[in-house]
């Protein structure tokens, strides 16, 4: 199988409409400026994701960063998200749901465009409020492969974005 494997940015529009509650001046700089994730070493697992402007985040608060990023993989490959361990470590920074899980199908599928969207919290037990600024790594997609049980006939294809193929 050939490896189709590639992170993209997404539309203006998707990144616009996902950014819309973050109120920046020039959401066509920061959109020009986004980077695609990058291994920071060549024995790196993991493709650090940056920040596409600065956040300030509070002891106990959530945020949901826009990436402005989406992902081609083979069908046969996942994208792990998780935080840097360094901020896990010296902030307690979680992502809410404990571990990002991105599917092949979720890029360009019917009704989504891809946008890999990260809530982060602050989980600080040392009342540390976190800085993140524009273009630090602070989370890591690592590509994993994974196989299918012998009697597995699912055909249902992906119509959607986060949450799309449970009906809860």
């Amino acid at each position: 199988m050939k490896n189709i494997t590639k992170f993209e940015k997404v539309s203006f529009t998707q990144f616009l409409n996902d950014a819309k509650n973050f109120n920046q001046n020039d959401m066509m700089i920061i959109y020009n400026d986004i980077n695609l994730p990058k291994r920071a070493t060549k024995a790196s697992a993991g493709y650090d994701f940056y920040m596409p402007f600065d956040v300030e985040l509070k002891p106990n608060e959530s945020i949901i960063i826009p990436t402005g990023i989406k992902c081609q993989m083979n069908e046969d490959l996942v994208l792990i998200i998780v935080p840097r361990s360094s901020l896990g470590f010296k902030y307690r920074l979680q992502l809410d749901n404990t571990i990002g899980i991105i599917d092949s199908d979720y890029y360009n599928n019917s009704q989504n465009e891809g946008h890999i969207k990260i809530k982060l919290s602050n989980l600080s037990l040392d009342n540390k409020t976190l800085i993140l600024n524009k273009g630090t790594s602070f989370a890591q997609g690592i590509f994993l492969t994974y196989s299918k049980t012998i009697d597995d006939d699912v055909k249902e294809a992906r119509r959607g974005g986060f949450g799309s193929t449970n009906q809860n």
